[in-house]
């Protein structure tokens, strides 16, 4: 693996200088270290694709420092040992913290490029597997012309190292939209974290994203966990104050310092963000401008499921065969009739309840096909009186009832696009206005106060 980045620990000075020129010689960029402090300092800094680690050392043995690593999460990094009188023992307790390999003083260099090229293997494959235990929705489901633009203007972004601000409605797909993002782009071999907005508050903020170091022991916020890969930050609109502030900041500056540290960390990690339509001005505050600037470099949009219906036959088996997988459900199939009333539902909570549905029916159990009958109950409660109209499931009403509650639902709605004023409103929906006075009257519209 060429240019990969090896730290190498030990405090003698001229197994340091050996190791170093050896596999810098063989395209490695390697840096040394003499102590677990400079160890841990260095891994902070350097982020090590590999560490060799001598077991023996002055002031933290090497076993001590795995341990404290593995214990902390602050290591990523497949681990060698290295020692010239190691026991039986401490082998296993190295294995057993996560230790790749073992290799023995006086070093042989064939052994020694062996082992490193195994142990970079060993890392290569667990960022792999990492990346393998992502939901399984990386190119979102869909046949639709709408769904076919979306995910080839998501091609479009990938290779770009700019900030992505993604906006839809709740539960529209927009994270599986990130990570097919993210799955495309060069960063692909970096992490993905993902963060929720309204966790980075209060006295912890900024320990959860530049992360803190106390006593040698480097924990890893947000932006330090993402390096070389993808911040996704849910919901953008739930950041706190405090928290646009200091994300601004590392943005803004391209670095950041660690609570308790002293030295700058590059921030090193692609922004991708999801948010509300309308965010910038629903909270309490106003969301700052110039932290938004830093993020709306890029912008998708997440159409919410209603508008493309036509997908919905196809999301239905997909969430089937991944939950009956997954989750060892029985299968079963969805009938035309079903199919057909749930792409005329209007999934208030989009793909998200799409995929609640079908775990509720696949959980209940019954016969192999779902009958429009059993959709009937299902959805039965989902729909809110307080929904804005296109939401609302205006189909599991009787006709009169449902023409009604549209009329009522309309021109509610209508009338606060005119300002409560009922002649603009009579223009507006083409109706004269004796009979629009009588129609809201008879609907329970209060006109009067929205006139006054």
């Amino acid at each position: 693996m060429s240019n990969a980045r090896i730290l190498v620990v030990d405090d003698e000075a001229d197994i340091r200088d050996l190791v170093q020129e050896i596999l810098s010689e063989e395209g490695y960029a390697v840096e040394v270290a003499a102590s677990a402090a400079a160890a841990r300092a260095a891994c902070a800094r350097l982020a090590p694709d590999l560490v060799l680690l001598d077991i023996w050392m002055p002031d933290t043995d090497g076993i001590s420092l795995l341990r404290e690593w593995h214990q902390s999460h602050s290591l990523s990094a497949p681990v060698v040992m290295m020692s010239g009188h190691g026991t039986v023992e401490t082998a296993v307790e190295a294995t057993r913290l996560g230790a790749v390999d073992y290799v023995e003083k006086p070093l042989s260099l064939a052994k020694l490029l062996r082992t490193v090229r195994g142990a970079l293997d060993e890392g290569r494959a667990r960022r792999t597997a990492a990346r393998s235990v992502l939901p399984p929705l990386l190119a979102p489901v869909g046949r639709s012309r709408l769904m076919r633009d979306l995910r080839e203007q998501a091609k479009q972004l990938a290779p770009h190292g700019a900030p992505v601000l993604i906006v839809g409605e709740p539960g529209s797909g927009r994270e599986a939209f990130a990570r097919y993002i993210y799955s495309l782009s060069p960063r692909s071999v970096g992490p993905f974290v993902a963060g929720v907005a309204a966790s980075v508050s209060g006295s912890d903020a900024e320990a959860a994203l530049y992360g803190s170091e106390e006593g040698g022991v480097v924990r890893k916020g947000l932006l330090e966990q993402a390096e070389r890969g993808v911040l996704f930050v849910n919901e953008l609109g739930d950041l706190a104050p405090t928290a646009q502030r200091l994300l601004f900041a590392a943005l803004d500056a391209g670095s950041f310092q660690r609570v308790g540290g002293r030295t700058a960390v590059p921030c090193d990690a692609r922004m991708i963000c999801s948010a509300q339509p309308g965010f910038e001005s629903r909270g309490p505050e106003p969301f700052r401008q110039d932290l938004l600037a830093h993020l709306n470099v890029l912008r998708l949009r997440v159409p919410p499921l209603r508008e493309y219906a036509e997908d919905v036959p196809d999301l239905l088996r997909y969430y089937v065969e991944r939950l009956v997988e997954d989750q060892r459900l029985t299968f079963r199939r969805f009938s035309v009739a079903a199919q057909n009333r749930l792409r005329n539902y209007p999934w208030p909570g989009n793909i998200r309840e799409l995929k609640n549905v079908v775990h509720r029916v696949l959980v209940h159990g019954g016969a192999e096909e779902v009958a429009l009958e059993e959709i009937e109950r299902e959805i039965a409660s989902q729909s809110a009186a307080d929904e804005p109209l296109v939401k609302q499931d205006l189909l599991a009403l009787p006709l009169r009832e449902a023409r009604e509650h549209f009329e009522r639902a309309y021109l509610t709605q209508q009338l606060q696009l005119c300002n409560g004023k009922v002649g603009q409103l009579a223009k507006r929906v083409g109706m004269e206005r004796t009979h629009l006075y009588r129609k809201l009257r008879a609907l329970g519209v209060d006109f009067r106060q929205s006139e006054d």
